[in-house]
This record gives C-alpha cells, structure tokens and sequence, in this order.
C-alpha cells in the first residue's frame, strides 16, 4: 500500500512542523494532517475521514499519547502508530499496545522511511475474518442490532440507544422504554458507535453523550447521570469524558 494519509499528533509547533517535512519527502506519504492534542487526533480520528496511520507524540497535557494508545485499542480497525517522543523509556509500554515503530527524537529521515516501510508492510497484511462474518459486515456499518426473544425477533437502532451495558458475552442495550440483550461485545460497537456521538466511560458501559444529563464528581470519583441512571466513570476514560 502506498500513498498513505498520516496524522501527525504533537503539542509543540515546531516539532509538528519538523515531522511534517520529513514525512512530505517519503514517497508513500500522499497527505499529511495535523493535531495539536490527544483529544483534537481523537476528534479527526472519530470523523468521517480515514488515516492510514498515527504518529503520534507521548507526553502531551491533558490527554497523553499513551490515552490515545488506550482509546485506539478499542476500534476494530485502527490506523498504525508510530510514536515519537524525546524519551526512549516509554518503548516497553508502547509495544504492549502493538505499536508500529517507535521513533525518538529528533527523528533522522532514514530512520523515518523505515517506519513507512514498516506501516505498509503492516497495513498490507490481509484481515483474517471470523467464522460466520463478511467482507461486508464491516464493523463501521452498524445502525442497528438485532436478536431474539423466544420466538420474537427485535430490532434496535443505534439511533435510540442510550447506554450499552457488558454483559459476560453479551451486552445490555438501553433505550428510553426498554432493555435488550444482545449477543455483541461492548469493544466492537465502540468501534463502530465512536463516530456517532458514543463515548466510552467505563470497561462495562458505553453511553450517548448527548444523553448525560449530569457529571458529578466526588475526590476522585466521578460518575454521570443517564436514563435515570448514575453509572460510574473510570480513572481510564476520566478524561476523554472531560474533553468531549
């Protein structure tokens, strides 16, 4: 694969603008774009455009590279990452997140054609799909769910969906009149709803942002009131909430 689009995630504008040079002389770079924080890449990330791959800076304020790394985890199809850092002592944690290649700064242009080589080898490797699914079964493609009750068959848009709810092999679907429960997991419909106006606030529930009707917190505990419910928020996805 080449003629890659990248997103070049860092704070600092002159380190922005370097990467951004070095990236334009590589041949397979078609298009580079930029974000000047985790949560602005996870915006871009979430929208309708898609990235080939990340390269993306560790210590940033607020909302880290290794948050991002975190997020990214829970898509079905994330972009390769490459991190860049002034620091090489984040590398056993970034590859514990299957990270691409990790550069250090200042980055050589050698050095950094090797990470294109080594995106597209990876983004070239075919996905293996499961028993029972499809080429066209994207995950993207997820306006509704379906199961069955008994002898009942149901139907439930994503549309009216206010809380999504782990439930060992199954999730627990809320909508403003009823519950279903669905044979799904709660890391595919994040990759899919993210872009929809869902956000991951906990490893057990994924919510309608729009839905929250309040944030509270207590110390260090913070939780958010939806469908008349108070469900708990996690240190992890503490500030993803905070920034959307």
């Amino acid at each position: 694969m080449t003629n890659f689009r990248v997103l070049v995630v860092d704070d600092e504008k002159h380190a922005r603008d370097d990467l951004v040079w070095l990236l334009q002389q590589v041949d397979d770079v078609a298009e580079v774009l930029l974000a000047s924080s985790g949560t602005e890449a996870l915006r871009l990330l979430n929208g309708p455009e898609s990235f080939d791959a990340v390269f993306l800076d560790v210590q940033m304020p607020n909302f880290t590279g290794m948050d991002v790394l975190q997020v990214l985890g829970n898509y079905q199809d994330s972009p390769a990452v490459v991190l860049v850092t002034a620091y090489d002592n984040y590398a056993v944690d970034a590859f514990s997140y299957d990270v691409c290649d990790y550069l250090v700064k200042p980055v050589e242009q050698a050095r950094l054609a090797e990470a294109v080589r080594r995106i597209g080898a990876r983004r070239s490797t075919p996905v293996e799909l499961s028993a029972g699914e499809s080429a066209g079964q994207n995950v993207g493609l997820l306006p509704y769910l379906s199961g069955k009750l008994g002898s009942v068959h149901f139907r439930v848009e994503r549309d009216d969906v206010l809380i999504v709810e782990a439930a060992g092999d199954y999730i627990e679907v809320v909508t403003k009149d009823k519950s279903f429960l669905v044979r799904e997991s709660i890391s595919t419909l994040t990759s899919a709803w993210s872009a929809h106006g869902f956000v991951r606030i906990h490893r057990s529930y994924l919510v309608r942002l729009d839905a929250i009707t309040e944030v509270c917190r207590v110390d260090s505990t913070r939780t958010v009131k939806i469908a008349g419910r108070e469900l708990p928020v996690s240190r992890r996805y503490s500030r993803l909430l905070q920034s959307l």
